[in-house]
């Protein structure tokens, strides 16, 4: 990529502590905002966001973005650093990579006239993630179900990219796999690779029964497992939900009902940090090569 010399990493958990080290080996120079107690590796510059900015071709914010009380998501830093109109001004004429641009944009208005190039959109990145996804949702599995996963009767709820990726590693190491999708063409494809197949909507459906799983792995961010549906769940089933906020568990309910429900959210960041700042690292360099900036 000719005529880049530096990217400013501003924010991150350990994704970008590798991400950073990465670029740093593919010859660029590496300036970072807010990891001062990230350790990183000698030859990567740490700086204000303003100098930072103002010495980088692009800016690389973390996923997500912000945290919930309107912070900059950045784990490893001494201060917090808002994330509003004195920020987006920071770094205003700069091409900016980011996951979910629309946070940014309710965090701040000015970001909307701003060159925000959102790399959680790309097919790649989504399909890359979803692997160590369904990693660690199986290695939470070992750790929070009582039996094995060989001959377990597990449910997958959604057959989009972590489903189809995580049923066929849950079929791989021996479970009874049962996914759930809604329409007939997902349906159509869930038996043909074998696996049972239910349809979303009649998980929810009292005449349905009881809901017979020891796993339910969910990737469907609206709520599925309402009270209701709790209820018919064997006792010792686990639930661990991988969807993005709101979840498709209602927790509460859980709590009450003493179901086992686990909210496993960024798991790449987790659980293979250093495979998952390589996707965002290669995604972003697509992007540039492309010719999309």
């Amino acid at each position: 990529m000719s005529g880049i010399d530096t990217f400013a990493i501003v924010g991150g958990d350990k994704r970008q502590v590798a991400m950073a080290e990465s670029i740093l080996s593919d010859g660029y120079n590496v300036c970072a905002v807010g990891f001062e107690n990230a350790g990183l590796k000698s030859g990567i510059t740490t700086a204000s966001l303003k100098d930072a900015v103002k010495m980088s071709d692009y800016i690389i914010l973390p996923v997500p973005a912000t945290t919930s009380d309107g912070y900059l998501n950045a784990p490893h830093s001494r201060t917090q650093i808002a994330v509003d109109d004195e920020f987006a001004k920071t770094m205003f004429d700069k091409k900016i990579f980011c996951a979910r641009a629309e946070d940014l944009i309710a965090a701040s208005p000015i970001f909307s006239n701003m060159q925000l190039y959102d790399y959680s959109k790309r097919e790649e990145f989504a399909v890359n993630n979803a692997i160590p996804t369904a990693e660690g949702a199986i290695q939470i599995a070992m750790q929070e179900y009582s039996g094995t996963i060989n001959g377990s009767r597990c449910l997958v709820t959604g057959f989009g990219r972590i489903g189809k990726v995580l049923s066929k590693m849950l079929k791989g190491i021996g479970a009874k796999v049962t996914a759930s999708a809604r329409k007939p063409k997902d349906i159509a494809w869930i038996n043909l690779l074998g696996y049972s197949a239910v349809l979303t909507a009649s998980l929810a459906s009292a005449s349905a029964g009881s809901v017979d799983f020891d796993i339910i792995f969910n990737t469907i961010p609206s709520l599925i497992f309402d009270a209701d549906v709790l209820a018919r769940l064997p006792k010792n089933a686990v639930i661990i939900d991988l969807a993005s906020l709101p979840g498709g568990v209602d927790f509460d309910a859980a709590r009450k009902l003493k179901i086992k429900a686990i909210q496993a959210l960024a798991l790449p960041g987790k659980v293979a940090p250093r495979a998952a700042g390589e996707i965002i690292k290669n995604t972003i360099y697509n992007m540039i090569e492309e010719g999309q900036l």
